[in-house]
């Protein structure tokens, strides 16, 4: 009609508009939120992006907003990392739009994401070891003339300063922790002038200590006007930390909700899109034999150094054994060495004591001898000959536990196939397994045939937990178990292992997330550099006392 405005393009920043709006509503959006009258930094519409018939994100409509801090949340493979990595310019969206600061962007590589003021910091590292924190902070700047690397080292000085990280520019990175390396990857993307900071799992490997000074540093960058984008399956964080929740489900945009007008009961729901429930059962296993036992255990690492140091203790059929410490504690090698994968200094122990014949587990294997079968110097297939019914679930999906270019047949096969006999190996037996776990723990694949690589990487995980736990173990090991999984998955993964428990099943469980731990676990072990730091009681420990544990390492006369 003459003498009115055409309608404003998408990108035309809604800020009074949803000032006039209804309380609680958000256009085109069907959820009820508090509507903030705030700027929106980025706005993405219809953005879609798939990957052969794979399809990860359709039609979605997100708004990032200033000095906000957003939990992008939603089961595995629901699209959350594709659709920040087009953000940051790591894929390029099939159909879409985005606007940054009310301008239509294109966004092809990180390098315009960058010029645009966007940085992601990934979930594993990309630091060369062997440099500073300085040179890595330099790595791809363009400089005219001879590089300065004072004049660098003082800037990541200045905004250390200003939002409360600790670092030293000038320590190698192969001499920092897990959370001093993940400061350096923020404080690259802030040197290079990012104000819209996207962080894909940020507390994955942190101690509750280090989760509590990020959290603090990323307070005083919403302070700051900065805006903030956390990736994260720890509903209890986002509670802590956002101001707003955004939820995907299976590619598709289905709402926002701020933060404090939610709980943890509400988002798994809109995630999952049905009634979840979020209680992680302990129950009670009266009759436990001993099963693993411990002795005097080091290992050294390839560059000499001591793994692990003297470690002892015992697992119970019957039982979890957790076992926290910080990344690199030895929880790695310590799996591997019962697993048979790791030499041991001679003086160590690992003896393996099977079920007593009242202890019916269906499927075990009859072993050698009842006394105490001797682990160390014997490799994987050794110990199942011998009769030991373990099952192992490393930390390393895909470089130890599958076959990446295998479909899901083909790896569950790989747990079998000794069995079979004659030329021809009998491929319906791991068909209709690898089919079981598909449907019980929710694999998104597109077919069995699809090769596991292809998969996203909670569904690999799906795969493989799946796959040991179906080979009825006595003694079954997992190193981060739900690490990457959602919390439908995970409750799940956790029932699994509860199930195991009440077989008479020993359970190890390597985790990082404490209040699982402290949740789920009967005893927990604490590592600390390679030694036991202390085992305390699930039940009557707390997350602090833990925390604590992992990080101070005890004097070699209180552990004697």
């Amino acid at each position: 009609m003459e003498g009115l405005a055409a309608s404003p393009p998408f990108w035309y920043n809604r800020m009074v508009h949803e000032t006039m709006a209804p309380p609680g509503f958000r256009e085109g959006q069907g959820e009820r939120v508090n509507c903030l009258a705030t700027v929106n930094v980025v706005q993405m519409r219809g953005i879609t992006k798939t990957f052969g018939a794979v399809v990860a994100n359709h039609k979605v409509d997100l708004d990032i907003r200033q000095g906000e801090i957003l939990s992008l949340l939603g089961e595995n493979g629901s699209g959350k990392t594709t659709l920040m990595n087009m953000l940051s310019g790591i894929y390029f969206p099939d159909e879409g739009e985005i606007a940054v600061n009310g301008h239509p962007v294109t966004i092809r590589s990180p390098k315009d994401a960058f010029d645009l003021g966007i940085g992601m910091v990934h979930q594993h590292f990309k630091l060369v070891d062997v440099f500073t924190a300085a040179e890595n902070v330099a790595l791809g700047l363009k400089n005219e003339g001879r590089l300065d690397l004072k004049a660098v080292s003082g800037r990541i000085r200045e905004i250390c300063a200003k939002y409360g990280f600790q670092v030293d520019p000038d320590q190698k990175i192969y001499d920092m922790s897990v959370s001093q390396k993940q400061t350096v990857e923020i404080i690259k993307v802030l040197y290079r002038g990012a104000d819209i900071l996207i962080l894909d799992e940020p507390t994955a490997v942190l101690t509750p200590q280090e989760t509590d000074r990020l959290f603090d540093v990323l307070r005083n960058m919403k302070a700051d006007g900065k805006s903030v984008v956390i990736i994260t399956h720890k509903l209890h964080e986002v509670m802590a930390i956002s101001d707003r929740v955004a939820v995907l489900r299976k590619g598709e945009y289905i709402g926002d909700v701020a933060t404090q007008d939610t709980d943890p009961q509400k988002l798994t729901d809109m995630m999952v899109g049905r009634a979840v429930t979020l209680n992680i059962e302990r129950p009670v296993v009266e009759k436990r034999n001993l099963r693993l036992e411990v002795r005097h255990v080091t290992v050294l690492s390839d560059e000499g150094v001591k793994a692990l140091d003297d470690v002892s203790f015992e697992a119970y059929g019957g039982e979890i054994l957790g076992i926290a410490g910080i990344s690199g504690s030895g929880q790695k090698e310590l799996l591997e060495a019962i697993a048979g994968l790791q030499s041991v200094q001679s003086g160590g122990h690992i003896l393996y004591h099977p079920p007593a014949p009242d202890e019916a587990i269906a499927g075990q294997h009859v072993p050698v001898d009842r006394a105490g079968e001797e682990l160390i110097g014997k490799d994987p297939l050794q110990i199942r000959k011998i009769g030991v019914s373990l099952a192992f679930v490393p930390e390393d999906r895909l470089g130890m536990g599958l076959v990446g270019d295998m479909d899901m047949p083909d790896n569950m096969m790989l747990k079998s196939y000794r069995a079979g006999r004659g030329p021809m190996l009998d491929r319906r037996a791991p068909k209709t397994l690898a089919q079981q776990v598909k449907d019980e723990l929710e694999v998104m694949t597109p077919s069995l045939s699809t090769p596991v690589r292809r998969l996203s990487g909670g569904n690999v995980q799906k795969v493989l937990v799946g796959r040991e736990i179906a080979s009825s173990p006595t003694l079954l090991m997992t190193a981060y178990a739900v690490r990457g999984l959602d919390i439908n998955t995970s409750y799940t993964i956790y029932h699994l292992l509860n199930e195991q428990k009440k077989k008479g099943v020993a359970v190890v469980y390597v985790g990082e997330d404490l209040d699982v731990l402290l949740e789920l676990c009967d005893r927990i072990l604490v590592l600390c550099a390679g030694h036991v730091n202390g085992i305390v009681d699930g039940r009557s420990a707390t997350k602090e006392e833990v925390g604590l544990l992992m990080t101070n390492l005890k004097k070699e006369d209180e552990r004697a």
